[in-house]
């Protein structure tokens, strides 16, 4: 793992969770994306090298949309950069981890990303990144 890349709070709204986040605590609001593949809009509000997302579910059929309904807000993930994502994968196979994703996806900018389940970590669902 390099570094933390981010950490994913679900939201109903963005615009609701903006007042908190970019006002009160002063965070920039670097831009506000469309996720088409995960229907969701996710806002980026950096921290040092790292960020928080804020990510809002656009169809609650989803898994996003399900988790929402099910646990309401709060933290949804937190993201660890890999160099190499199926490295990274196999050993945590090796190591009896549970992953959601038995191969890696990739994002239109070409991240490689995959899931670990919640059961396999103390109840954190983890995302694991390979920046292009």
């Amino acid at each position: 793992m390099t570094k933390l890349n981010h950490i994913a709070i679900l939201v109903e709204q963005i615009e609701d969770a903006l007042p908190f986040w970019r006002d009160a605590l002063g965070l920039t609001l670097s831009k506000v994306e469309e996720v088409p593949a995960e229907k969701a809009r996710v806002a980026f509000l950096p921290v040092g090298e790292s960020e928080i997302e804020l990510v809002q579910p656009t169809d609650p059929e989803t898994g996003l949309g399900r988790y929402l309904a099910k646990n309401g807000g709060g933290l949804h993930h937190i993201c660890l950069e890999v160099p190499d994502i199926a490295a990274a994968m196999e050993r945590l196979q090796d190591h009896g981890v549970t992953l959601i994703n038995e191969s890696p996806r990739q994002r239109e900018d070409g991240t490689l990303y995959a899931f670990i389940h919640p059961k396999s970590t103390q109840g954190v669902l983890l995302e694991l990144y390979q920046l292009p």
